[in-house]
């Protein structure tokens, strides 16, 4: 019914619009008079169904979001390996696991810090799970050191151990606080302040960006579960259930 009466809306207007097309191709000129009588039937009309506005507009804003997860998903499928085979991208969960979950985050992101929590949890409910990590660091210059530090860590097998500890801290991340908590985490810091600067971490970075133009990714934390996208954090159950269904497709 919305849709009908926003139709018959946006028709009348339609209608009288081409009315004074036909008109004006026929050589007819419409005068004055003619446009002041359609403007006033139309204008009647909204004054008689103001609704009509608001569900046209609630409407085309359907449609807007149906347009942008279409085309999401188009992108999803298209760089389906990027997102989830990047040997780059460090991997937590069962790394055989059938259902992958790619996670686009920032280190000084408040709300990766509660979805970290939430992952965890599903992680340890569900042993078939792959969980996809995709640095994004967007919030910096203090978000970019930190996210190289981390994939650095790797070269070391220190990046759970790290990843762990900066999502746990509570103190504003400097590039001194990194290194602090990447002293903590048993990191060789020379050798990991040497390996940060590998054109290797950059050009992983570089991928990471290069996927959140791709998917339209405004903030983080974004989740990927199959097919689908989530933008915001998710709790466990949505998670389970975003899961369940990646399981069954």
């Amino acid at each position: 019914m919305t849709f009908r009466r926003a139709c018959v809306a946006v028709g009348v207007t339609v209608i009288l619009t081409v009315g004074l097309c036909l008109s004006a191709r026929a050589g007819e000129a419409p005068d004055a008079s003619r446009r002041q009588e359609i403007e006033t039937i139309i204008r009647d009309y909204l004054r008689a169904h103001p609704e009509v506005v608001l569900e046209a507009l609630q409407e085309m804003e359907r449609r807007e979001q149906e347009r942008q997860r279409t085309q999401r998903a188009d992108a999803i499928r298209a760089h389906f390996a990027q997102l989830t085979q990047d040997s780059a991208s460090p991997v937590a969960g069962n790394p055989q696991g059938r259902v992958t979950i790619v996670e686009f985050f920032d280190y000084r992101c408040g709300y990766c810090k509660r979805q970290e929590g939430e992952l965890k949890k599903l992680l340890q409910a569900d042993a078939d799970v792959r969980l996809v990590y995709k640095d994004l660091p967007i919030l910096g210059p203090p978000s970019v050191f930190a996210a190289r530090a981390a994939l650095a860590a790797r070269k070391q097998g220190k990046h759970e151990a790290l990843h762990e500890a900066l999502m746990a801290t509570n103190e504003p991340l400097t590039e001194e606080v990194v290194l602090k908590v990447a002293t903590q985490s048993g990191l060789d810091i020379a050798r990991l302040q040497k390996e940060m600067a590998d054109p290797s971490v950059s050009e992983a970075l570089d991928r990471n960006f290069q996927l959140q133009r791709a998917l339209n990714i405004e903030g983080t934390p974004a989740l990927i579960v199959g097919t689908e996208f989530i933008p915001g954090a998710a709790s466990l159950d949505t998670l389970k259930a975003l899961v369940a269904r990646a399981r069954a497709q």
